[in-house]
């Protein structure tokens, strides 16, 4: 199979070198800035933010006169990155050490977490690792204050928002007010999928920032020499073309679609099962880690964790965090799981059925396979799509603007235009709000949606969960046995009982805390959220139903900033089953650097007299160090060389491509 995109790298080993204190160079970069009341670490998967934190929190908590660390995670399983690490025998002064009372991600009870939360700030322990949710709870009670003097650590920092709907963000906001507390915010993907941003920029530039790119990343891996990225796409069904992607030699994780995407079957089980038999045969179950030991076509036997049944999930859970040898597990299927933060380091395919709708959930997936591991030079991301009801030049100038989209996310850049947002509309002429109608209407934060009747949230706790929760919500929604029932058989269960009765219990069931006007303002939220990104029609034919899907056309088209890389990534299309795929040449550290440098000129405030200045002393940096003055460098003066540098570059891009249009 040939890659969409290849990447190559020049595989120094530079990003895992450990200095004398064992840090590798991200965690050494971000060390030299441990001083900083404020912290923002941007870096990719796998870059080592975990012990980076580690080691700055300690030195706060050894040198800086700092009294607690608290670090927040967005989900308990992540947690687990933070337990207790050796990192004496590597050269620090101190290990990382959190008591297993106050690792409040390995213990059940919500409201226990917060009260355990509240009774640690109170002792004399050091060290504390929780949830977002738990962190919010706890200082809803206890306030800012009892957070003087100590370090809150909040790892994928990009569920916090500016907007004032955002819990998260206003905690954070209110701690850089009061400020007392210090903080560290680590993320992979410093944008979100609305055009809201992460911080206000007045609490941003409060921040020392520092940054380690993709690039820099891969370059330096001592083992994983290439990454490629495809897009494929078919027609009919994704279960009769996914077996020409699917290697069983690979090391794999296959996240299949949510049961209400369009390529979804119906039936998450059947699916997960057809991929199975695309494997091979089932030959038996361990009972200790509940990985299935399957016999492929050449004769070997390969272990397959399924993530996707609920049935004996917690095995297979904890099979997965006993795994230490490539020979320990083959390929994993997956549904919602399995993502953002996940580590598994000998995976080298992440195969992907249905197109995402959000960019985050693309790179966190892209992440889970571009770990360095020996033996592994090779990392592949394939996006299986229906093929949509489209031109080929249209698709493929999607996928071109894709593939852009996704090297500048890799650099951590917003490309996203503004999702949706519903809000209640009444009429001059419908005072009560009694007629139905929907209006799209256009702020200036963006397109909404006014419908009549439409319950706004009313508490900060619906807000919070309609805008960090309801992609999760939705899944869990469409994973719920009733609702799958109901869809399996439309003919026997009315919409309005699916809407009124079931997607309710499941609202109920994840958040208990909830009143009854709560659980409705949800529900209409995430029914109207369905309605209006359903881009398919009613249709009974599988190849029409694949080819009507215009989701992944549509999510290119969004992006924004795109236009001005004037880049063309494709080389090829070339057959796929029934359909096609579209291919690109090489990627390559120059066109990665352009693409960096090209979004950055556009953010410089750089006058022309200014970047001339400055050309004589770019040069004699060049001279004297080999290289061109880096964007991310923690010297100002360099970095606003490298910035002058990016400024006439593109300028002479802009040049050129002015005297073209003249002569043509």
């Amino acid at each position: 199979m040939e890659d969409f995109v290849k990447v190559n790298y020049a595989q120094t080993g530079a990003s895992q070198f450990s200095n004398e204190m064992g840090m590798r160079a991200m965690q050494a970069r971000a060390f030299e800035n441990r001083n900083a009341q404020h912290l923002l670490v941007k870096a990719p998967p796998a870059s080592g933010k975990s012990r980076c934190l580690m080691f700055i929190g300690l030195d706060k908590l050894e040198n800086q006169g700092i009294k607690k660390v608290i670090v927040a995670v967005p989900e308990n399983s992540i947690g687990s990155s933070f337990k207790n690490t050796n990192l004496m025998e590597f050269g620090f002064f101190r290990d990382w050490e959190v008591k297993e009372e106050w690792n409040l991600c390995s213990t059940r009870g919500s409201a226990s977490k917060v009260q355990a939360l509240i009774r640690f700030m109170q002792s004399d322990d050091e060290t504390l690792v929780c949830s977002h949710s738990t962190l919010r709870f706890a200082f809803d009670e206890i306030g800012a204050e009892p957070f003087d003097n100590c370090l809150l650590a909040v790892d994928e920092f990009h569920h916090v928002s500016a907007d004032e709907g955002n819990k998260l963000g206003n905690l954070v906001r209110a701690l850089i007010e009061r400020d007392e507390a210090h903080i560290v915010a680590m993320t992979g993907s410093y944008f979100r999928g609305d055009t809201t941003p992460v911080l206000r920029p007045e609490d941003e530039n409060k921040f020392t920032r520092v940054s380690y790119t993709y690039y820099e990343q891969l370059n330096g891996y001592e083992h994983l020499k290439t990454l490629g990225i495809g897009y494929h796409f078919y027609r009919g069904r994704y279960v009769d073309a996914i077996h020409e992607i699917l290697d069983p030699k690979k090391k794999t994780i296959i996240h299949i679609p949510p049961p209400q995407a369009a390529a979804a079957l119906g039936d998450k089980y059947y699916e997960t099962d057809k991929v199975i038999d695309h494997l091979g045969k089932v030959l038996n179950q361990d009972s200790k880690t509940g990985f299935y030991n399957v016999k492929t076509k050449d004769g070997s036997v390969i272990k397959v964790a399924d993530l996707v049944t609920e049935d004996g999930r917690d095995v297979v859970q904890e099979g997965l965090r006993n795994v230490k040898k490539p020979k320990d597990l083959d390929v994993i299927i997956a549904l919602g799981m399995a993502k953002e933060g996940f580590d598994w380091i000998y995976c080298e395919h992440a195969l992907t059925v249905g197109y995402r709708g959000s960019l985050t959930e693309v790179i966190q997936i892209i992440g889970r396979a571009t770990r360095d591991a020996p033996d592994k030079p090779h990392a592949q991301f394939t996006n299986l799509i229906a093929e949509p009801d489209a031109t080929q030049d249209r698709v493929t100038d999607a996928v071109n603007n894709m593939l852009k989209a996704i090297a500048a996310s890799l650099l951590m850049e917003q490309v996203l235009a503004p999702n949706f947002k519903f809000k209640t509309h009444k009429g001059d002429d419908d005072i009560d709000g009694s007629r139905d109608t929907v209006e799209i209407e256009t702020t200036g934060d963006g397109p909404e949606i006014a419908i009549k009747g439409f319950k706004e949230p009313s508490t900060e706790r619906v807000r919070h969960i309609i805008e960090n929760d309801i992609a999760d919500l939705t899944a869990a929604i469409f994973q719920d046995d009733d609702v799958l029932r109901a869809a399996m058989n439309p003919n026997e269960i009315a919409p309005e009982v699916v809407n009124q009765v079931f997607i309710p219990k499941v609202i109920e069931k994840k958040y208990d805390d909830l009143t009854q006007e709560e659980v409705e303002e949800i529900r209409q939220h995430v029914v109207a959220s369905a309605v209006m990104t359903n881009t398919n029609e009613e249709i009974d034919d599988d190849e029409t139903k694949a080819k009507k899907d215009l989701g992944f056309v549509r999510l290119a088209e969004k992006f924004i900033n795109i236009d001005d890389l004037d880049i063309d990534l494709i080389d090829s299309i070339n057959p796929f089953q029934l359909a096609y795929e579209v291919m690109s040449r090489a990627i390559d550290e120059k066109v990665l650097s352009r693409i960096h440098q090209t979004i950055t000129a556009k953010k410089i405030a750089m006058t022309e007299e200014e970047a001339v200045v400055l050309f004589p002393r770019i040069k004699k940096f060049q001279q004297e160090n080999g290289r061109a003055p880096d964007l991310t460098s923690q010297n100002p003066m360099e970095k606003r060389m490298a910035e002058a540098l990016a400024w006439i570059r593109e300028a002479k891009r802009k040049k050129k491509a002015e005297q073209m249009a003249v002569g043509a």
